[in-house]
């Protein structure tokens, strides 16, 4: 047997070779190094999201309907129909949770300059410095802002509403299994108020999605893809449910955005239209993806988008990000990333030293007085 030491460094030089394949191929529309303004390199993602168990995403409360949007069923079929949104919030925050966590195993977060807290979400009090921050932007709390480098739009279900939506019935049951809770003081049952139905979207629901990365690096790209790759659960009272897989099915590199999600769904009904292909759930997703790869194989021809990486490059970037997330690699891979940044940390951190400066001139200007 191979030592481990040894079969990891095998791994690794395997690794090197294969990601010559698609590095050369993403050179022009890959940064070398973080910058301050954006230069116009594009590269864009193909999602197919599954859903895997029930799932729920909607913007209100328990009980609220699903999120939905009507539209033209395709670009030739005029036809209008309901179909399930995934918003764009409901992507990306648990994907940037997701990253956060690593980010906090090996304390890459840092404490925020508008006070002592460590960079948390939702809080009005980012960091400006972690990898979180300056890749997937900041607007509030500090001096500075950091505009998103990754872009999501909406992700539409290929199918109507109508064919993938169920509905439960809640309860909840007191602790003596029953809906009736036994009053000690006049002998009479309290009836439990918790009874309600609920929409949920079924499992094996296609939801098709388009990402776009803004002037990244090679190592934002693998952070990024990383993050969509590894989260598993999205939407609501995603403890319970909403368990989801992540397939990225194109990669393509170019000066502007691909087609939109809701271009590539539309395109995506009219195949199956003309091809004789029933759309009724649970889909095929082997079809599913054929139609996709087809489709998505002439992108090249519209303006602004230069390449595509091919199945094997595919694979081989896949399997780079996969190796630099592992368990043997994570640490060293997230603290390369980190250290990207550091020139770009003085300079808060100088103006931070003129301001202390400037009041310790001030104080002994005013004892001298």
């Amino acid at each position: 047997m191979i030592p481990n030491k040894i079969q990891l460094k095998l791994a690794n030089l395997q690794s090197h070779g294969d990601e010559k394949m698609f590095i050369e191929k993403l050179t022009p529309f890959l940064a070398p190094t973080y910058e301050n303004f954006p230069k116009g390199r594009t590269i864009g993602l193909v999602v197919l999201r599954t859903t895997l168990s029930e799932t729920i995403f909607r913007t209100e409360g328990s009980g609220e309907p699903m999120c939905s949007e009507s539209m033209h069923a395709g670009v030739d079929d005029k036809s209008i129909i309901s179909r399930l949104v995934m918003t764009k919030r409901k992507q990306i925050a648990p994907e940037r949770r997701k990253g956060r966590e690593s980010l906090r195993a090996y304390d890459l977060l840092y404490t925020s300059p508008k006070g002592d807290s460590i960079c948390s979400l939702n809080t009005n009090a980012p960091c400006e410095m972690c990898i979180d921050c300056f890749l997937y932007g900041f607007a509030a709390g500090g001096e500075g802002a950091q505009k998103s480098r990754v872009w999501t739009e909406d992700a539409f279900s290929l199918l109507p509403s109508t064919e993938i939506l169920g509905e439960r019935t809640l309860n909840a049951l007191y602790e003596n299994g029953t809906m009736r809770l036994p009053q000690e003081d006049n002998g009479k049952a309290k009836a439990s108020t918790s009874l309600n139905t609920s929409e949920y979207i079924k499992p094996g629901v296609h939801f098709l999605d388009i990402v776009t990365f803004k002037d990244v690096t090679v190592d934002e790209l693998r952070y990024a893809l990383g993050n969509i790759l590894l989260t598993s659960r999205y939407g609501a009272v995603s403890s319970r449910i909403g368990r989801m897989d992540n397939e990225i099915l194109g990669i393509f590199g170019g000066l502007s955005e691909l087609p939109s999600s809701l271009e590539l769904v539309q395109a995506l009904h009219d195949y199956f239209n003309a091809t004789g292909v029933v759309l009724e759930h649970p889909l095929n997703s082997s079809q599913l993806k054929e139609a996709l790869e087809q489709i998505i194989s002439t992108w090249t021809n519209k303006r602004g988008i230069s390449v595509q990486l091919s199945k094997e490059e595919l694979a081989s970037l896949i399997a780079d990000v996969d190796s630099n997330w592992s368990l043997f690699e994570r640490e060293s891979f997230l603290k390369r990333l980190d250290r990207s940044y550091e020139a770009f940390r003085r300079i808060p951190v100088e103006k931070e030293a003129k301001k202390s400066q400037k009041k310790k001139n001030t104080a002994t200007s005013n004892s001298e007085s």
